[in-house]
């Protein structure tokens, strides 16, 4: 497996991976399994990759099996969700530090193919992810769905992830998980 930074080229296979993995588009007897909620465009990939270096991708031999999206909160500023959470930061703290714009940064979504999940990829695309991130920011902060127990399962108990607090948005429930850039993801072999 091959760990590195997404390029222009390989934007069209991760919008196939996020398609069939998509909220809207998944079969539902697999989204027991997990899913992905933000449904990204070309151009949204495009600033990602060009001008956060945020878009870390796992590849086989036959392609792209997985994606981890990462960047500075003035990217995602242009969604509703993100903009509740920025302005939720200063009355926020993890590890002793009141959250801002200058020492977290957003992490997710992250989506791997069914067929390499409960694998090593998980925990190798998320440190590959954080060794980009961590000379920026010191606090990695995400948020999973109350209604996506894989995805909480696997970010607090295999990656070690800590449940910062709950918030609602737009009749949703949520779980904020922040996360110590300063330590090294549990199981990873990278």
């Amino acid at each position: 497996m091959i760990y590195r930074n997404a390029t222009i080229d390989d934007i069209e296979a991760v919008a196939r991976l996020q398609q069939k993995y998509h909220v809207s588009t998944i079969d539902e007897k697999d989204k027991k399994d997990g899913f992905v909620t933000t449904l990204f465009t070309h151009d949204q990939f495009k600033e990602i990759i060009e001008k956060e270096n945020g878009l870390a991708i796992a590849c086989d031999s036959l392609g792209i099996v997985g994606y981890a999206m990462a960047a500075s909160w003035e990217f995602w500023s242009k969604w509703p969700l993100f903009q509740f959470m920025i302005e939720d930061l200063p009355s926020t703290t993890y590890l002793g530090e009141v959250l801002s714009k200058e020492n977290s940064y957003q992490y997710g979504p992250i989506c791997i193919d069914k067929a390499y999940r409960g694998t090593e990829v998980l925990a190798n695309l998320f440190e590959f992810s954080r060794q980009q991130m961590e000379k920026r920011y010191p606090i990695m902060i995400t948020f999973i769905n109350h209604i996506n127990p894989r995805s909480y399962e696997a970010h607090t108990r295999k990656l070690g992830l800590d449940v910062i607090k709950n918030f609602d948005f737009n009749n949703n429930h949520y779980y904020e998980l922040g996360y110590d850039m300063k330590k090294k993801t549990l199981g990873s072999t990278i």
